[in-house]
């Protein structure tokens, strides 16, 4: 399903040096496992003897019956499409090597040795086993077959490809992940016992978020329990799945009794971002054997939580801090404009709504930084055929509360010698009539800029660009885009990080966020907005939805209107496919606009920015994409 794939970090109730007992735990947990769909069960570090067994690892009683505990695993797992990643101690060449072995329908498809053996603090391994770093390329008989053995080995099926890793290589300086993953690997999978002690949870968790980011992978972690020996350590059975830098599942609490942890991990977006990512595709390669899988579970549903607004953090906390680091950038980077024009004026459009809001306080902020007096912004409000009065009268009041230098320009006489020009009818309320208003704007903050050696302060927002929804040479062009790399779902809670830090711009910047959105380039009825932009385009919460995940992930049409379908519970099919449909179209045939922006600062992962992270021909046709829609 759209390559997401079910993981199953599993920690078994254990019984220390039984691995008959422990067989059975393993059989009737992946038993479990399969009937919920997982394509893997990733089970702890030398899961049938358990991983403090101690100089019994010399016992060849104890060897024998993991063997045998082995077979009865694979007898009874025959018909289950469920690959069954489990720890085992392995004899070879009269060493004893820690492993990994990776079973499917009954088969042994490969064993992979860990590398990094510790011999510090509490951990004597190196008594026991000795390193595999060095195995590559080669085979070994087991249980009477032929076994690809090595460091060296992938495992796949369709866009899946797994590679392994046994606890303490997670922690080394150069864990084999790293390149695992440069090979193709997309999903790490680590088997471990790892013991408890205060705050040892929280730094191993960090360890697994930061090496899924910077692997760009999925990455996924099973711990054993506290069935291991208690003499002087315990085991959680801490399970953990991330994927490129978040945890997306997490089961750390101490137990005695089996635990399965689940998580759809989604491959084809670790595998996008690696396209995107240059360092990747630079990254050490070397020789890897893959060994292939037979037809594996797929999910039926999906139990992942779908952000329906990926721009905004969702904890509180995270959000005032977000918005305080992008202020700053915003700030900052007009300053460094400023410096580098040797401007010391700004002058902004302000028309009481939330873009032209956001580009007057961010304004605001630059110079309280700079030192610079704030009577050196030059806000212009620019009255229309549509202006209410409720926009107008909080762009006046905004104004007042930041004790910037306001001007009051109408356009209507502008508008109507132009319309004269050009042989219109002023009663025709057409696009033209609209764009005669928005580039008499334009050119009153140009000329203005001009006469007041100032620097005109774009305020388009990034769902605006990606929609084109601005008027060419008219609101498309400035001297600064200070909101170019931001979406309108986040334009609102910048406000209100403002509204909260500022007293005297409180209340104003209340109604500007309850106002809708609109150009107000239409005549108004009764003093009422009358074209609302969300019912002529649609809701900026979805195109928000759907850019994030074009660009940043280079999903699918389809991928993207199957996630927003799950992630939306306030719109049904038909109206997410209508939006997106218009969002695709849209996208495409206003490239022409994002050609030749002005520049602006960059405050995300997502912009459009021609000289930046996007560069797209004018001329892309769409029809393609929307195909898939059909």
């Amino acid at each position: 399903m759209f390559n997401f794939y079910k993981i199953a970090a599993v920690s078994p109730k254990l019984k220390l040096a039984n691995p008959e007992a422990n067989a059975q735990e393993i059989i009737s947990l992946a038993k479990k496992a399969e009937d919920n769909k997982a394509a893997i069960a990733l089970f702890p570090e030398l899961t049938l003897t358990g991983y403090t067994a101690g100089d019994l690892f010399f016992q060849q009683t104890l060897l024998n019956a993991q063997y045998e505990a082995l077979k009865k695993i694979l007898n009874k797992t025959k018909t289950l499409k469920i690959v069954i990643v489990l720890g085992f101690a392995l004899r070879y060449r009269n060493r004893l090597y820690n492993c990994a072995a990776v079973l499917q329908n009954g088969a042994v498809l490969g064993i992979v040795p860990k590398s990094y053996i510790p011999n510090k603090q509490e951990f004597y391994e190196l008594r026991h086993f000795v390193s595999g770093k060095e195995i590559k390329n080669t085979k070994i008989t087991l249980l009477e077959k032929e076994v690809p053995f090595g460091t060296d080995l992938l495992f796949a099926n369709g866009l899946l490809k797994f590679g392994i890793e046994i606890c303490e290589d997670l922690w080394a300086v150069t864990p084999p992940s790293n390149f695992l993953a440069s090979n193709g690997a997309n999903l790490i999978l680590n088997l471990s016992a790892s013991n408890e002690i205060v705050g040892k949870g929280e730094y191993r968790a960090e360890l697994v978020r930061t090496q899924s980011a910077r692997a760009i992978c999925a990455y996924a972690y099973a711990s054993s329990n506290v069935g291991e020996s208690g003499s002087d350590t315990i085991f959680s059975g801490d399970l953990i799945i991330s994927e490129y830098g978040s945890i997306i599942a997490r089961d750390s609490k101490l137990s005695l009794e089996s635990k399965i942890l689940y998580a759809d991990v989604d491959l084809e977006r670790v595998s996008n971002i690696r396209y995107l990512d240059s360092s990747y595709s630079q990254s050490e390669t070397g020789d890897i054997k893959i060994v292939n899988l037979n037809s594996i579970n797929t999910p039926d549903t999906l139990k992942r939580h779908f952000d329906p607004h990926p721009f905004v953090p969702k904890d509180n906390a995270l959000r005032q801090k977000r918005c305080e680091e992008i202020t700053d950038i915003q700030a900052f980077a007009l300053i460094r404009r400023m410096k580098q024009a040797n401007i010391k004026r700004a002058v902004i459009g302000i028309s009481g709504g939330l873009d032209s809001t956001l580009a007057l306080l961010a304004t605001h902020k630059a110079f309280k930084i700079a030192g610079w007096d704030s009577k050196n912004i030059i806000a212009i409000t620019m009255p229309g055929f549509g202006t209410t009065g409720r926009t107008y009268n909080n762009a006046v009041k905004l104004t007042e509360a930041l004790n910037v230098t306001f001007k009051e320009i109408s356009i209507k006489e502008l508008a109507l010698l132009e319309f004269e020009a050009i042989n219109h009818n002023k009663n025709k309320h057409d696009v033209t009539y609209e764009n005669v208003q928005a580039r008499a704007r334009t050119a009153i903050l140009m000329n203005t800029a001009n006469k007041e050696n100032g620097l005109v302060i774009g305020t388009g927002d990034l769902s605006e660009i990606a929609l084109g929804w601005s008027t060419y040479n008219g609101d498309h062009i400035s001297m600064f885009g200070l909101n170019s790399g931001i979406p309108k779902t986040l334009v609102r809670y910048l406000i209100e990080y403002f509204a909260n830090s500022n007293k005297s711009a409180g209340e104003v910047l209340k109604d500007i966020l309850n106002t809708p959105v609109s150009p107000e380039l239409l005549p108004s009825s009764n003093d009422k907005i009358e074209q609302v932009t969300e019912d002529i385009i649609g809701p900026y919460e979805l195109h928000d939805f759907f850019l994030y995940h074009f660009i940043r992930h280079g999903f699918s049409p389809k991928k993207i209107l199957f996630l927003a379908i799950n992630a939306f519970e306030n719109y049904d099919e038909e109206t997410i496919k209508k939006w997106l449909k218009l969002f695709i179209k849209r996208f495409f045939t206003q490239q022409f606009k994002r050609n030749c922006m002005p520049d602006g600062v960059m405050v995300g992962t997502v912009t459009l920015s021609p000289r930046t992270n996007w560069r797209m021909p004018s001329d892309a046709d769409y029809t393609v994409f929307l195909k898939e829609l059909e």
